[in-house]
């Protein structure tokens, strides 16, 4: 009898499922957490690009990169990188860019804003959303600095939260599946 394969949907949402029960305490030490955290974290940035419809003004030839920008955080960078290749997201590769102050926004479809860079990033952050990239950010203040999906530690897991109005902003509808596993869905921004 074959073996039949789940769908594209099953698999995300179990690997969704996988990073919301990944507990913060199972790494080897401290620095097995925080790999293990980076490991997470560039999972979902995956994930996310196949449950977002970016705007109009956006147009992706067939076959044409899904471009992510990466702002203090080289190791995400590089295990995105290991993650998305040979993959792709509704048949467009993954291209993963190592952001640098004064980098702009032009050419991306999701940029990530590491811990400790969000208040810096913030001119970023304005042109990404003006641009139309998704934008995640991993700070307590990440939605309230205009970033559409903010990651946060709660009960020693990865959780994502999403403001509504960002995505409004940036002309990003996301996926009622994406919705129903985020942490919280706020209309306001969490403001």
């Amino acid at each position: 009898m074959p073996s039949r394969r789940p769908s594209l949907f099953c698999q995300a949402l179990l690997l969704l499922a996988l990073c919301l029960a990944w507990d913060g305490r199972a790494g080897a030490g401290e620095a097995g957490t925080l790999s293990m955290e980076r490991s997470v974290k560039a999972a979902f940035l995956y994930k996310f690009l196949g449950y977002v419809e970016f705007a109009p003004n956006m147009p992706l030839e067939a076959g044409a990169p899904l471009v992510v920008g990466v702002l203090g955080a080289d190791d995400i960078a590089a295990e995105l990188g290991r993650v998305t290749t040979g993959r792709n997201v509704n048949g467009h590769p993954v291209a993963v860019r190592v952001m640098h102050e004064g980098d702009g926004a032009n050419g991306l479809h999701l940029l990530f804003v590491a811990a400790g860079e969000t208040a810096r990033a913030a001119p970023l952050l304005r042109a990404a959303q003006q641009a139309g990239v998704l934008t995640v950010t991993e700070s307590g203040n990440g939605l309230q600095a205009g970033s559409v999906i903010n990651f946060k530690l709660v009960d020693d897991r990865i959780r994502f939260e999403i403001s509504l109005d960002a995505a409004e902003r940036s002309n990003i509808k996301l996926s009622s599946r994406l919705l129903s596993v985020a942490y919280a869905v706020l209309k306001n921004g969490g403001t």
